[in-house]
């Protein structure tokens, strides 16, 4: 079992920036792919950015160029960077990573941009 925890969300104005993390418990070695994905009010879940276990990354169109997926595997946490924030970018903002094929997921945190 894995235990995910998001933090860092919150209220920020436009053009602002926030960094989320993500840290990791369990009975576990090591952590494989880690992910945030995002959901918006009427929208679907959406992945944001990934980063592999030699990371390796990948990002949506959308915030490319502006947020930054990184791992801390001595640590166990997973941050996600964002800068230059636009009001489309207000969500619940999840943690995610796969274990035996089972999607592991946090509570989320609320991302809110707004003037």
């Amino acid at each position: 079992q894995v235990h995910l925890e998001e933090s860092g969300g919150g209220l920020v104005q436009p053009g602002g920036s926030l960094r989320l993390s993500c840290a990791a418990s369990g009975s576990i070695f090591s952590i494989g792919t880690m992910a945030w994905y995002r959901q918006a009010p009427g929208q679907q879940r959406e992945l944001v950015a990934s980063i592999t276990s030699h990371s390796d990354t990948n990002y949506a169109d959308s915030v490319k160029g502006r947020f930054t997926i990184s791992r801390d595997d001595a640590r166990k946490t997973s941050d996600l960077q964002m800068n230059n924030l636009k009001v489309e970018d207000t969500a619940v903002y999840y943690c995610n990573t796969p274990l035996w094929g089972l999607q592991y997921w946090g509570r989320g945190t609320q991302v809110t941009v707004s003037s």
